[in-house]
């Protein structure tokens, strides 16, 4: 991509002679760029917006729900994790807790490997400097060694900002709930329902802190059955009708949960009708977090917590480690590889610009991760991920344009080095838009030359924005 721009360049005269300048060294980081320039705050989110109230905190700790909750049932013992089994007094143990310390060794508890290189950094193509601190570790002083994490589980606790004594409430219902899960899959379980039917207001330290969880959980079921479920609702489903009448009543008024008396009784009757509607496969799946967009914005929580919580700009020496453990939710949130993989070229963007734009490996990394999108474009034609797609690249390439159409205004000595990613990144987007999204260029197959076209583009309209400058 990067000969496209330089032969392009300066009225397509080749400058073969002149080599490209060097990139910045790699021991210092650049600083960041100014805030008029390159800035986050036009960059629209193509994940789709929810139809709810539920905020960003909210869809963390549902995520942070269905990841205990998958892992759990994945492993052969209860979940556990060092510094939540150490911080829990003996007053907030249920007797099913002691199983936290049986012998086996489930997918939380594994100890975390740090000798290795992670694979998917070095695919990535992202550095792994040895002196950054882990996540969850404190600058060190002279009164000891900081805290690292020791197993997965408690690394995404700490990633994901969730306290020890929420995460050992979850725990706790989780073990409850497990003893009616023999033979069923979590993926059959509507796991905000089974929440409130296992906790109630004295598994909370104050009633302020039970009203706002009981409310997440109802609006994390309308969200998911009511506003975006993945059948599509019948207006005349008395069921629908039901349930958003339980749900808007209980938010004025909150229910009586942790027991199975008559009001949980009907939400458990209406929810249940609606999740074990069939998508159309042979599974028996509940459908209650696999409808877009609620989906995409949970697994974008996960996947966002794959980023160092001490340095946004750097991903976690255990991203291996910690993404196999989050593809475990794709069979409760409906993901598949190439939801998956357009979601973390996504991720992987958003930082690059939220982040200051000072870490040019996300830049590169989201161009490489723009490659497998590509492939994932080609073999399908799934009108529900097409839209997603064409949502996402249009995104990154009006972020990209606003930047390139006039780079005279964008680009200085200070920056001038991440012209060629942002060009790079622009050019990939719109291939696959013009590849394998427009269908009048699949129709007539013309021979479109994309990358040259685009950069053609941008030098001439920055050229004709600084004469136009020049003459007034």
């Amino acid at each position: 991509m990067a000969h496209l721009f330089r032969d392009l360049s300066l009225g397509h005269s080749k400058r073969e002679s002149t080599p490209p300048p060097p990139p910045p060294p790699l021991q210092t980081k650049p600083p960041p760029m100014p805030t008029n320039k390159l800035t986050s705050t036009d960059l629209q989110s193509p994940l789709g917006q929810l139809a709810s109230q539920l905020t960003d905190s909210d869809l963390r700790l549902t995520a942070y729900d269905v990841f205990l909750a998958v892992c759990r049932t994945s492993a052969s013992k209860p979940l556990s994790t060092s510094a939540s089994s150490i911080s829990d007094s003996p007053s907030q143990n249920s007797p099913g807790q002691n199983h936290n310390h049986s012998p086996g060794s489930p997918a939380l508890q594994r100890s975390l490997t740090s000798a290795a290189a992670s694979k998917m950094k070095k695919a990535l193509g992202l550095k792994s400097p040895g002196s950054k601190r882990s996540p969850g570790s404190a600058p060190s002083s002279g009164q000891g060694k900081s805290k690292r994490p020791s197993t997965v589980g408690e690394l995404m606790r700490i990633q994901m900002r969730v306290p020890e004594s929420v995460d050992a409430r979850v725990r706790r219902a989780l073990l409850r709930i497990g003893g009616g899960l023999v033979g069923r899959r979590i993926e059959s379980v509507v796991l905000p329902l089974e929440l409130l039917q296992q906790l109630k207001q004295s598994d909370f330290s104050d009633q302020q802190e039970y009203d706002a969880w009981q409310k997440r959980n109802l609006r994390v079921l309308e969200a998911g059955l009511l506003l975006h479920p993945r059948v599509p609702l019948d207006k005349s489903n008395n069921a629908s009708q039901r349930l958003r009448q339980i749900i808007h009543a209980a938010l004025d008024r909150p229910i009586e949960t942790g027991k199975n008396n008559e009001s949980m009784q009907v939400l458990r009757s209406a929810v249940m009708s609606l999740a074990s509607r069939s998508d159309g496969s042979l599974s028996d799946s509940c459908h209650w977090a696999d409808g877009i967009p609620l989906n995409l914005r949970l697994y974008e929580m996960l996947l966002e917590m794959c980023f160092d919580i001490n340095d946004e700009t750097s991903i976690v020496e255990e991203v291996d480690e910690l993404m196999e453990q989050i593809k475990k939710t794709w069979v409760i949130l409906g993901i598949n590889q190439m939801l998956h993989n357009l979601c973390f070229a996504w991720v992987l963007f958003h930082h690059f610009v939220s982040t200051g734009q000072v870490e040019m490996d996300l830049l590169y990394a989201a161009d490489g991760q723009l490659a497998e999108v590509a492939k994932d474009a080609k073999t399908t034609r799934d009108p529900e991920y097409s839209k997603i797609l064409s949502s996402t690249l249009s995104s990154i390439l009006g972020w990209a344009e606003k930047r390139l159409l006039a780079y005279h205004d964008t680009f200085d000595s200070g920056n001038v080095y991440t012209m060629q990613g942002i060009v790079s990144l622009g050019v990939s987007a719109a291939k696959i838009l013009v590849e394998d999204v427009s269908t009048e260029y699949r129709r007539k197959r013309k021979e479109v030359d994309v990358a040259r076209n685009r950069i053609d583009t941008y030098i001439r309209s920055s050229l004709r924005t600084a004469f136009a400058q020049a003459s007034l």
